[in-house]
């Protein structure tokens, strides 16, 4: 039982050019340490010094941006689908 994970194109050199990576792990928090344990340094690129994820940064469980639900202890389960989607900033 898996839930899968959209990496997004800036992303994806850290992933081996995989564009949906699937975890087994029971929440967000979970599934960002899974991904960093399967690729190094990609926990860098989504949370900040104090592990919070990065302003810039938007994580979605099934479209419901995680910090309107339990942020990183968000429950994930089988066939769920995470998106990690980098804030585009324009002037």
């Amino acid at each position: 039982m898996s839930a899968k994970i959209r990496i997004p194109t800036p992303l994806r050199k850290l992933t081996n050019n995989e564009e949906i990576v699937e975890v087994t792990a029971d929440t967000v928090g979970g599934a960002i340490a899974e991904l960093q344990t399967r690729f190094p340094g990609i926990k860098e690129r989504l949370l900040d010094e104090n592990g919070t994820v990065r302003r810039f940064v938007n994580v979605y469980v099934n479209e419901e941006d995680i910090r309107f639900l339990q942020n990183q202890q968000t429950p994930i389960k089988s066939g769920d689908e995470i998106s990690i989607i980098p804030a585009i900033a324009g002037g």
